[in-house]
């Protein structure tokens, strides 16, 4: 499974579950083979890591840093995305979203 831009992994620092990130950017090194990554660190406050990684590791194979086992696992929704609500004919052949307002629903509450 390929990591990319905009998918929300998981970093384990010593084998152990550490943060979540979303990676913004990946661009090529200088080095042959190895890659520029923009974490956006979902924390508060958020943070922005930059990481040099070879493509292995950007898709989950561990490696070290400073000697401390590192590893990035790409995050899934257990739940599938859900599909837009087509749009309902209310006569007369024009089509129009349903449209609810969280107003009205607060009342009825």
């Amino acid at each position: 499974m390929t990591t990319t831009i905009n998918d929300i992994v998981l970093a384990h620092i010593d084998n152990k579950p550490a943060f979540y990130a979303r990676i913004e950017d990946i661009i090529p090194d200088g080095k042959p083979g190895w890659w520029q990554v923009q974490l956006l660190v979902l924390t508060v406050p958020l943070q922005v890591y930059h990481w040099i990684l070879d493509e292995s590791q950007v898709d989950g194979a561990p490696f070290t840093m400073s000697g401390t086992p590192v590893m990035l696992e790409k995050i899934v929704s257990p739940e599938p995305p859900q599909k837009p609500v087509p749009p309902v004919d209310n006569g007369g052949g024009q089509k129009k979203g349903n449209v609810v307002s969280l107003f009205d629903r607060k009342k009825n509450q």
